[in-house]
């Protein structure tokens, strides 16, 4: 189990928990950040912010929200 921080582009992988506070667990929930889902890493931008693929869409997250969802 990793941080989706440190996943690599192009990699998918399956939500296994989301750590931290309960506004930001609620918050990533709300954007479908929930264990059994699979995310795809599509880029990194460079300063720890990544863009990713999850439920068909594409969404931008700050590396501390990455750094929340551990990922297998």
């Amino acid at each position: 189990m990793l941080p989706l921080s440190m996943a690599g582009v192009g990699e998918t992988h399956m939500i296994n928990r989301v750590t931290g506070k309960e506004d930001m667990k609620q918050h990533l929930a709300d954007l479908g950040f929930v264990p059994g889902e699979q995310v795809e890493i599509i880029s990194d931008t460079g300063d720890g912010n990544v863009i990713v693929n999850i439920k068909e869409t594409r969404l931008g997250i700050t590396s501390q929200m990455a750094s929340k969802i551990m990922v297998d």
